[in-house]
């Protein structure tokens, strides 16, 4: 009776969605739509180790088992995985777990743009998935297509960032304490006693949840102490937009001793500014740099003290989803509503080598 009901759903949900891309095909700025409304590319099912640059396109992987009526149909909507890193490492972590070998039939949708990440929701919801599991681009705008999903009896599971959205319209929250992350990163900074703090923060894309709160996290402490930030720009997790920023406040003669940046690609990008400049940085030096994520290479530049501080965001989170999913499977839900991935912060005057081997990403 369930199935049925989700079927007829997703019929009238089908119909709905011709109607409404046809109503609002000169209206591309809206939230709710896609910047274009082409038919999404298929290609072939990715293998668990390789890495792809899909950009904002739609991928779907076509599972061929002998009985594919036993494959659990999952949508999964994440980030681009060029965007970082712990990107890359996410992306492959879901795709190593969420396979037909582990008895599902996966599609993956990509896209740092919050409009086209719901078009995304919506065209999964139309193929009836069973789950869809959601990274999402912006903490708004998400209530009216998981309230979709719900009536059409999808289960939802965000992982990795966090929604304004009401709990009774997702199964599960695995999610990094973003919050968390800014305020060990700020009280580690607070601990150096610098005797002034003059610092080039490099936020990632505005209103993600990760943005939300390491920049969170700085501005209240920067309030309390008087600490002065002389530039605050997004470089959207990108190394080259953070050189250029970083290059342009070198130019300008201002004054800095902190670079605050909000991921290690940005980091990177705003270290190799500082290099073409003659500008040290790292322990005793010049410039204090913070970053998050914890790529290997980026605490070996802590090892190799060129660094300062790297905060911990763990992006391994299939294994928790798919423990939700099996809890729901056999009739049961969740016990904790809420997962928080176990993160922390990492000094270079404290890193060991056995530190990166068993954190690096």
């Amino acid at each position: 009776m369930r199935k049925f009901k989700r079927k007829m759903v997703a019929t009238f949900m089908a119909a709905s969605m011709v109607l409404s891309f046809g109503a609002c095909g000169k209206s591309e700025d809206k939230e709710t739509t896609t910047a274009k409304q082409d038919e999404p590319k298929v290609t072939e099912a990715a293998k668990p180790d390789a890495t792809e640059a899909p950009g904002t396109e739609t991928q779907t992987t076509e599972a061929k088992p002998a009985d594919s009526g036993k494959l659990i149909k999952v949508g999964i909507i994440n980030n681009d995985p060029n965007e970082s890193g712990y990107r890359t490492a996410n992306d492959k972590d879901l795709k190593a777990m969420f396979c037909k070998e582990n008895g599902y039939d996966p599609s993956f949708a990509y896209s740092l743009k919050n409009d086209e990440q719901i078009a995304a929701a919506q065209k999964f919801i139309q193929d009836d998935v069973d789950y869809l599991l959601l990274s999402a681009a912006d903490t708004s705008g998400w209530d009216g297509v998981l309230q979709d999903a719900q009536d059409a009896g999808i289960r939802v599971i965000l992982y990795d960032r966090t929604i304004d959205a009401d709990p009774s319209l997702y199964a599960a929250s695995i999610v990094s304490d973003m919050n968390k992350e800014g305020e060990q990163a700020v009280e580690w900074l607070v601990n150096q006693n610098l005797s002034e703090y003059n610092i080039l923060h490099l936020q990632g894309v505005m209103g993600s949840a990760a943005q939300q709160g390491r920049s969170g996290a700085l501005t209240r402490v920067a309030e309390e102490k008087g600490w002065n930030i002389v530039s605050e720009q997004t470089a959207e997790w990108n190394a080259e937009k953070a050189q250029q920023i970083v290059q342009s406040v070198i130019d300008s003669d201002t004054k800095f001793n902190v670079i605050y940046a909000e991921n290690d690609d940005m980091a990177r990008g705003a270290v190799e500014a500082l290099d073409k400049a003659n500008i040290s940085h790292g322990v005793g030096k010049d410039v204090v740099i913070i970053s998050f994520d914890c790529n290997t290479w980026a605490l070996e530049e802590l090892l190799k003290q060129n660094w300062n501080y790297d905060g911990q965001c763990n992006p391994f989170q299939a294994k928790y989803i798919d423990e939700v999913i099996k809890t729901i499977e056999s009739g049961n839900e969740p016990a904790e509503k809420v997962i928080i991935m176990d993160e922390k912060g990492f000094d270079a005057s404290t890193i060991t080598q056995q530190d990166i081997d068993d954190n690096g990403i």
